[in-house]
């Protein structure tokens, strides 16, 4: 699994009503790549986890999901994608 978060959004809680939605370090690492790096992994895993405007608009631009797919935390767009 693929967990990608913005870098400004590590540590944070997000809300929605009654979900609370933690942006934890120990899930998403604390590495940062660079756009290319990014794209390239999006192709070569199959269960993947965004979080954040940067990162998931990376995924629009590259296809992998659309608009229908992304649920709004907080005013963070969050999306999961699962390839077969």
């Amino acid at each position: 699994m693929l967990a990608v978060c913005d870098r400004e959004l590590l540590g944070k809680t997000l809300k929605r009503g009654e979900l609370e939605f933690k942006v934890s370090e120990s899930f998403y690492g604390n590495k940062g790549i660079t756009e290319a790096k990014l794209k390239k992994l999006l192709h070569e895993f199959g269960n993947i986890n965004l979080v954040g405007k940067k990162s998931v608009g990376i995924a629009l631009k590259e296809r992998l999901l659309s608009e229908k797919n992304i649920i709004d935390i907080s005013g963070v767009p969050h999306a999961q994608i699962f390839q077969f």
